[in-house]
């Protein structure tokens, strides 16, 4: 862990363990460092190589059969950073190695389904980095605080998405769950951005407004959510994104501790390197026949 930038471990901070309460996080805060936003821009980026390494030794191991994958959910009220959270840190990675999915409103088809039918195509696969922009978890937020379900059915979710992430996890895959936790004064601001920027207008639905009066039921569900399926094989961080610069280097941050413990390592070739150097060196006269 780079010390010039993080003064604690970050990962431990962050990470929601017994007795956690929402309300005692400071959406301002920036526990682990006390740097400050030019300092998180070169943070970012001098991390980067790191976690594409990281990455790549994944990718490369499961060429040979390891099952071994990471799957990282973004979670958050609207204008929280998620998009920033995908472009500045997992844009950085090899696209072979990465899969990205955003999950909307369910459609007409999905709604005839259980909720994690939608969900399950997309648990990524061996050696990948599965990235979900919102997740299986809206059906147990918004469906909680619109009622769009009822409360037998919510409670009989948090037990489903408890034994869906643990079967995944026996599978191979490793969970990190991640809320980012903005106020409801800064996210105004950001809507109010988005008002002021002609260019932004597309960002901003109205609907969001509609939701922000909802925000101390949406707080209310984030923190049973979080109570039901935290879990150590698939826990839950909460990082205060008021400050954009630090929600950013403290995922990235996360996601590279994650995958320093699941210790991926350059595959043991198959075949006799030397013995192939030589066929390489033997055919460089090759040419086409004239």
């Amino acid at each position: 862990m780079p010390k010039h930038f993080w003064t604690e471990d970050v990962g431990a901070l962050l990470r929601v363990g017994p007795g956690f309460d929402l309300r005692r996080v400071d959406p301002s805060s920036t526990p682990g460092t006390d740097a400050d936003k030019d300092a998180g821009a070169a943070e970012l980026a001098g991390s980067a190589q790191e976690l594409r390494e990281l990455q790549e030794k994944l990718f490369a191991q499961s060429r040979l059969g390891a099952k071994d994958r990471l799957l990282v959910v973004l979670q958050a009220m609207d204008a929280a950073g998620k998009g920033g959270i995908v472009n500045h840190v997992f844009a950085q990675l090899e696209p072979y190695g990465l899969a990205l999915t955003a999950f909307k409103s369910p459609t007409p088809e999905e709604r005839t389904h259980d909720f994690l039918w939608r969900i399950e195509p997309h648990v990524p696969g061996p050696g990948v980095i599965g990235l979900f922009d919102r997740s299986h978890y809206e059906d147990v937020l918004i469906q909680r605080v619109r009622a769009f379900a009822p409360p037998e059915e919510i409670e009989r979710r948090y037990g489903a998405i408890v034994e869906f992430e643990r079967r995944i996890a026996e599978d191979g895959v490793r969970i990190v769950k991640i809320m980012l936790h903005i106020s409801p004064e800064e996210q105004a601001a950001r809507l109010l951005s988005r008002l002021d920027d002609p260019e932004k207008h597309w960002k901003y639905n109205p609907g969001d407004v509609d939701e922000r009066l909802l925000w101390p039921d949406y707080m209310d569900a984030f923190r049973i959510a979080i109570d039901r399926t935290n879990a150590a094989h698939a826990p839950w961080y909460v990082v205060p994104a008021n400050a954009k610069w630090y929600a950013r280097t403290a995922v990235q941050r996360i996601v590279i501790s994650e995958l320093q413990r699941m210790a991926p390592a350059w595959p043991i070739p198959d075949f006799d390197v030397a013995a192939e150097r030589a066929r390489i060196e033997g055919s460089i006269q090759l040419r086409w026949p004239s």
